[in-house]
């Protein structure tokens, strides 16, 4: 006699439950991919970031949390107008900033540009930077600076209240961490960094 490989499909087949060791090794496998995954995601693609200080005012308040990007300085260079993360630079750590302590800032001037701050207004290469986003105006003066090759001048939207290449000089390229793209909190002002 034959058997029927229907009735024989239908047969229900008991399943062993895993040990309870084998359930925690595969948990934390997931775990471990999990970490893994975003320390790589924080280390080259996107990381979070808070917003300690008022140099950037209007444009970003005292507790804006933001998302910055680290990959598009990989397909291009940054551009004027940007707002980067940086390390800060040598002349910074000698003035007592630890190397990890990252600034936040927007590119006013990139190399080879010739940078002044006269009759409170910001001038590249001798014409005026138009520049709705900041507080006010600036009220100093600064003799006019080419930037080297490889460096970029960066200023706070809170001219008169921010410590950059104003105060300290030029930003070397390699400082650069990524390009603030998203503010993600407070929820009130949720949306894309322009």
């Amino acid at each position: 006699m034959t058997s029927d490989p229907a009735s024989d499909s239908q047969t229900p087949k008991t399943l062993t439950p895993k040990p309870t060791w084998r359930v925690w090794v595969e948990n934390l496998q997931v775990i471990a991919i999990a970490l893994v995954l975003a320390l790589l995601i924080r280390a080259f693609v996107a990381e979070p970031r808070f917003i300690p200080s008022d140099s950037m005012v209007p444009t970003l308040l005292v507790g804006d949390r933001l998302i910055v990007e680290k990959v598009s300085y990989r397909l291009h260079s940054p551009q004027a107008g940007d707002i980067v993360v940086f390390d800060p630079p040598p002349q910074l750590q000698e003035r007592g900033y630890a190397r990890d302590q990252a600034f936040i800032k927007r590119i006013i001037g990139l190399p080879g540009q010739l940078i002044e701050v006269r009759d409170r207004q910001v001038w590249v290469d001798q014409h005026p930077l138009q520049e709705p986003y900041v507080a006010e105006a600036p009220d100093y003066q600064m003799p006019p600076v080419k930037i080297p090759p490889g460096n970029y001048f960066v200023m706070g939207d809170n001219r008169n209240n921010s410590n950059d290449s104003h105060v300290w000089g030029f930003l070397p390229g390699d400082n650069l961490i990524g390009r603030a793209c998203f503010r993600f909190f407070p929820l009130t002002r949720l949306g894309r960094i322009r």
